[in-house]
């Protein structure tokens, strides 16, 4: 079995990541599109603190780009620039290839009776619900689910509309969407459109069946394209799968060469590498991770892989902080040498940073310096004319 040091997996991940690549010289939707052949899927989250999160991680691979190439990959089909990615639940709510929709039919079908308690009690409050919000949106096409009600003309409960106290026809809309009935035909200002599944899906992916058995293999395997190296319980976090469905399919994977049992120096379980991962000598570059970057979001993988304990703190109080409210881990030369926590204050036209750390050994000039130019770059990119930096953390004074 070969063995590997904990420098060795870390370089791995990063080149599967897509960090060993050189930059584009120009940011096309090929190479916006060529960052998610890398991390297969991009993760969408309704914070707005900087940016969303699936814009990040792509400007963290390729640097400066426009975001209207990812919307329009997602969000919009003509016959000359077909839609390319489209949303489930993969790793939470995220952007997946239209291509790996069948790869999910095993999952709307265990979610037809019901994804949440919630929708299983409005069913039983409003048995025709379901059926009636198909019939608008076959007749009127795209809708929100408040544009729905207004077509069913029905009355919002007070304080309904968000997400924690979801209106009837939002819980159904989302259970149908979950199901595999409707997909999401746009965004606009991040409200979702719901449509008819087959109006969004082409009709070859729609018509193609594949059974849990191969699905879960194919999304393993996908997993380890985008780890490069990783555990099994690393694997079955990316899409969100159960141990029960991905030990075989792993033990599939390595009977066919695709998967070779490693082991990683430290790590307490064998660790799987995806055939024909390269290993580089080094990484360079730097970049700033957003919180549900592909390469961190698996907090126990980013802990034993670059000794960073790492904890969203939008829930914490904020007397209870350690680091901020939306803090962006800093990858410097294939290490996470720091965090920030930034804010994208757009009416005044900059990006602020209320504190910066450095992990230990790393509160050096030449740390500052290269997060100066990150912050500088994130800056120019969210059109954001000034970059003001706060008091708090080791690495403040340095900036």
């Amino acid at each position: 079995m070969r063995k590997f040091s904990v420098a060795a997996a870390r370089r791995i991940a990063l080149a599967a990541q897509g960090f060993a690549a050189r930059r584009p010289a120009r940011a096309t939707r090929r190479a916006v599109l060529g960052v998610v052949e890398k991390t297969q899927l991009l993760q969408l989250d309704s914070v707005s603190a900087v940016v969303r999160a699936h814009y990040a991680p792509v400007f963290s691979r390729i640097g400066a780009y426009d975001r209207s190439l990812l919307e329009e990959a997602a969000w919009s089909h003509n016959a000359r620039r077909p839609r390319r990615l489209v949303e489930y639940w993969a790793h939470e709510a995220a952007l997946i290839p239209v291509e790996d929709w069948p790869l999910m039919r095993w999952r709307m079908k265990r979610f037809e009776n019901g994804r949440w308690s919630a929708a299983t009690k409005v069913v039983e409050r409003n048995p025709s619900l379901g059926n009636d919000i198909l019939d608008v949106l076959t007749e009127v096409g795209p809708c929100t689910a408040g544009d729905v009600e207004r077509h069913l003309e029905l009355d919002k409960p007070r304080g309904g509309g968000s997400w924690w106290n979801l209106s009837d026809t939002k819980t159904i809309c989302e259970q149908l969407f979950a199901a595999g009935a409707l997909s999401i035909d746009k965004r606009v200002s991040f409200a979702r459109y719901y449509d008819l599944a087959e109006r969004v899906i082409p009709p070859d992916v729609l018509a193609r069946t594949v059974s849990e058995e191969d699905a879960i293999r194919e999304l393993m395997l996908r997993a380890a394209t985008a780890h490069g190296i990783g555990t099994e319980p690393d694997l079955r976090d990316y899409y969100r799968l159960q141990r029960s469905q991905t030990e075989p399919a792993i033990a599939d994977l390595v009977d066919a060469g695709e998967l070779h049992q490693v082991q990683v120096e430290g790590w307490d379980k064998p660790a799987y590498l995806r055939e024909g991962t390269p290993i580089p000598r080094r990484i360079e570059g730097a970049a700033l991770l957003c919180p549900f970057d592909p390469l961190i979001f698996f907090r126990a993988r980013t802990e034993r892989l670059f000794d960073f304990h790492y904890r969203l703190e939008i829930y914490t109080p904020e007397p209870k902080r350690v680091h901020g409210y939306y803090v962006f881990p800093f990858l410097l030369n294939g290490e996470l040498v720091g965090r920030v926590d930034l804010r994208a204050e757009r009416a005044a036209g900059r990006l602020s940073v209320p504190a910066a750390f450095a992990e230990p050994g790393f509160d050096t000039p030449a740390t500052a310096h290269a997060l100066t130019e990150s912050l500088r770059e994130m800056a120019d990119w969210l059109e954001l004319d000034k970059v003001v930096i706060g008091a708090k953390g080791n690495l403040a004074p340095f900036l």
